[in-house]
């Protein structure tokens, strides 16, 4: 069964950040001349940085957590919770696959106007240099919506190889929005994906539960699962939040968001 999914994921065409509709590359294009303008001083590590330069809507932005030379495009939350946030997970309709390998989660996969994953080490990059606080945002079937926030979220702080240490979770500080709290139970956990097992248990956690994630033995959130919408009979393979819908419900949408502190 391992077998057969190791290689369901590996036939999944690879889809990138860079790749967006002509609309907002033509904005995106437009913030970067801008940009260019003003130096590399203004350069906007996160979408704080955007709403502080003016731009307060929701929407595609470039940000650049490695550097000058690596802009990223990135979705922008500006009206959450007073906005600001930074959404390095967003799932709502199932067209990109998240059962993939090292590589994708440790650079970034999809669209940034559409469902994607911003990559583990542009995660780490914003986290080493500001403190951050996370939310965590699910909608189910029915369009009932919940969310959790942690006071304090980052990966790797502390580690010399972010890689090396598996972009260990450091997560505390929760808060109810009516989700539950199933992260703080992968709270020191590495990340891992079906050809990468950093986790506790004797078997892939990563393959039985067809994601990637904090696992540990293996998990009481899978957000990187597969879209199974709704109810499903398998366990624990689906986007799941175990505190709010179980293990055997799929939720609709899933949004994982930062914000500086």
């Amino acid at each position: 069964m391992k077998a057969f999914l190791i290689l369901l994921g590996s036939l999944f065409p690879l889809l990138f950040l860079v790749q967006l509709p002509i609309a907002q590359g033509q904005a995106i294009n437009a913030q970067a001349q801008q940009q260019q303008h003003c130096g590399e001083d203004a350069l906007p590590l996160d979408c704080d940085d955007i709403y502080e330069q003016g731009s307060v809507t929701d929407g595609v932005y470039l940000i650049y957590p490695a550097g000058p030379n690596v802009p990223v495009p990135v979705y922008c939350d500006m009206t959450t919770d007073d906005g600001k946030w930074t959404i390095f997970q967003k799932r709502f309709n199932g067209t990109t696959s998240f059962f993939r390998g090292w590589n994708d989660y440790k650079f970034g996969f999809g669209r940034a106007d559409s469902e994607y994953w911003l990559g583990l080490q542009n995660i780490h990059h914003l986290t080493l240099k500001n403190k951050y606080e996370l939310r965590v945002e699910l909608e189910d079937f029915e369009n009932n919506t919940s969310f959790a926030k942690y006071a304090d979220f980052s990966l790797s702080p502390n580690a010399i190889s972010a890689e090396e240490d598996g972009y260990t979770l450091h997560v505390s500080g929760f808060t109810d929005g009516g989700a539950g709290d199933s992260l703080s139970y992968h709270q020191g956990q590495k990340f891992s994906t079906f050809d990468r097992d950093h986790d506790l248990y004797v078997q892939n956690c990563a393959a039985l539960s067809s994601g990637a994630w904090w696992f540990k033995s293996c998990h009481f959130s899978n957000l990187n699962g597969f879209y199974l919408g709704g109810a499903h009979l398998s366990y624990a393979n689906g986007l799941n939040w175990a505190a709010w819908k179980g293990f055997y419900y799929s939720l609709k949408k899933s949004e994982m968001k930062i914000r500086r502190v």
